[in-house]
């Protein structure tokens, strides 16, 4: 399924793993407090064949991060021939954070990391803070839309339903946090 880009306005990222895959979304907006710096920032970002990072956080550090998260990743694939596994990639990314964490320079980035494993045939999600704590989940998401909707997605996630499904539960998500912003 191809992702559907727009700006949707405080969709901060949410992401919701299925038995054979993982639908995430994001907004496009940058915040500073509560006015609306930039309305196309792009906060979804491709780190190989099988695995997405949607990244919350300051600007500089979201964007600056994301890129080394995926450039080194998709060196490690030039360099041995196959692509990380997305619990792989995890375990990566949250050295890299905890590695900046004891610095004078951490990365003030939230993510989620999703994916799909070919070699297992699963698909995986991961919470990851600026902390660098690494949590596997169903579902998440940050902020005020996840105070918001979290409800429905306890109500309504079946991890076996199929794309139709996750995509029509991906819009009632959204629209509850439209209704409320």
């Amino acid at each position: 399924m191809e992702p559907i880009v727009g700006c949707c306005g405080m969709i901060v990222p949410v992401g919701i793993k299925f038995k054979d895959f993982v639908i995430m979304a994001t907004d496009m907006s940058h915040l500073q407090s509560i006015m609306v710096q930039k309305g196309d920032e792009d906060k979804m970002h491709k780190l190989s064949s099988h695995l997405v990072m949607a990244v919350a956080g300051e600007a500089g550090d979201t964007t600056q991060f994301s890129e080394y998260i995926a450039k080194n990743i998709q060196l490690y694939k030039m360099r041995n021939g196959y692509e990380l596994s997305p619990s792989a990639a995890v375990h990566f990314t949250r050295h890299t954070l905890a590695t900046a964490l004891r610095s004078r320079e951490p990365y003030m980035v939230n993510s989620l990391i999703g994916g799909f494993d070919p070699l297992e045939n699963k698909s995986e999600l991961f919470y990851l803070d600026y902390l660098a704590a690494a949590v596997p989940v169903k579902f998440y998401c940050f902020g005020y839309g996840g105070m918001f909707s979290l409800s429905i997605l306890d109500k309504e996630y079946r991890p076996a339903a199929n794309q139709k499904r996750a995509f029509d539960l991906m819009l009632k998500y959204v629209s509850e946090i439209q209704t409320k912003y």
